[in-house]
């Protein structure tokens, strides 16, 4: 065979390994494409061009909207409630001791029972007072006769006027014997000084009294004081008629009105509160002296926007929300201030209205689109 056509058949057969190596090796068409002969094999036929991926050149749709609930927020104002523990005790008190010493020989109350003011309670034997107010009363009638006598015989000249002055000053200090005697006498008989609740007596008649020994404790519990202490930051917030909440510790159930009536003159500089007096009425008499009384206050601030409790999400830089605006989802990074069962009390940049996200919020993404579900109110 002549030297060019064998030159000639060997061409023919490595173009013919070099299309098919094109056709069927997919990782010949980068090399191909380096090489600058892809484009042109596959302008001549060689090689067919690669189909269009589905849809790649038609616009992609819009995405669908997110439907959720979502709710105007409302103005609350911001609640400061102030808590304190107190110690009761009576609106008044009075210890009831012996003035004098004696044997007690009668005793008219009860430990437990209610008394009046000036009811007579219990009597100390007496009779030495009774003996000195009779002689008291001798003496005086002994002294007003004579200066009576010396009054006549000074009118007909034959007394002094010394004489008279003397008997004068007889008169008078028999006078301030009979009223010491009537009033030692008196303080052998123990009256109520208040009215109220006798306590416990441990004393009985026949007993010895000491003066000074106590014989009954009178408590007027139809009200009770409480003292407790505020933070300084509400001092300047309270005055005297402010109404609060009390509650014993022991039974927190029982809840009573109370009145500030009273506040200290100055802050105490270790603790940085002040001192409060107030009045709680006790008129089931379920309330004793002496227990501990639960204190609470409520001030209002300034209103800030409320929100579900639902509507509060979180993320890497803390507490958000979900607003709608002009049709598509906001997330606004809020601050709490308050939180309750049925609502948070949120400090965000809100405006004039937005809608804030209850239900829904798990499909949203910043600018998406939102639809209003049915529950949503504007």
């Amino acid at each position: 065979m002549p030297l060019w056509k064998q030159a000639l058949l060997t061409g023919a057969v490595v173009a013919a390994a070099f299309v098919a190596w094109a056709l069927y090796l997919p990782a010949a068409r980068p090399l191909l494409t380096g090489l600058g002969v892809l484009e042109p094999m596959q302008r001549i036929g060689l090689i067919a061009a690669p189909a269009p991926a589905p849809g790649a050149d038609a616009p992609r749709p819009a995405p669908a909207a997110v439907t959720v609930v979502a709710v105007a927020p409302e103005l609350r104002e911001i609640e400061d409630v102030v808590t304190a523990i107190g110690t009761a005790r009576s609106v008044r008190s009075a210890v009831l001791a012996a003035e004098v010493p004696g044997r007690l020989v009668s005793l008219a109350v009860a430990s437990g029972d209610f008394v009046k003011a000036g009811a007579v309670l219990a009597e100390l034997d007496s009779e030495a007072a009774r003996i000195a107010l009779a002689r008291a009363e001798l003496l005086l009638r002994d002294a007003q006769s004579d200066f009576a006598r010396l009054s006549r015989l000074r009118q007909s000249g034959s007394g002094t006027e010394l004489q008279l002055q003397e008997a004068e000053l007889a008169l008078r200090g028999a006078e301030l014997e009979l009223r010491q005697a009537r009033f030692d006498l008196q303080r052998h008989t123990l009256t109520a000084p208040i009215a109220g609740w006798v306590g416990l007596l441990d004393v009985e008649p026949g007993d010895l009294i000491a003066a000074g020994s106590a014989i009954a404790t009178i408590e007027d519990r139809t009200s009770l004081l409480v003292e407790f202490r505020v933070p300084e930051r509400v001092a300047s917030r309270l005055a005297p008629g402010d109404a609060l909440l009390a509650a014993p510790l022991a039974d927190p159930a029982a809840r009573l009105e109370g009145r500030i009536t009273a506040l200290d003159n100055r802050v105490d500089q270790t603790s940085r509160s002040l001192r409060v007096q107030a009045a709680i009425g006790n008129s089931g008499d379920r309330l004793r002296a002496g227990m501990a009384i639960g204190i609470e206050m409520s001030f209002t601030g300034a209103p800030h926007p409320a929100v579900d409790p639902l509507a509060i999400q979180w993320g890497a830089e803390g507490a958000y929300i979900w607003a709608v605006r002009g049709g598509k989802a906001l997330p606004l990074a809020i601050r709490i201030l308050q939180r309750s069962a049925e609502a948070v009390l949120i400090e965000a940049a809100l405006e004039p209205g937005d809608l804030v996200v209850t239900e829904g919020v798990q499909m949203l993404r910043p600018g998406a689109a939102v639809t209003l579900a049915p529950g949503s109110a504007t």
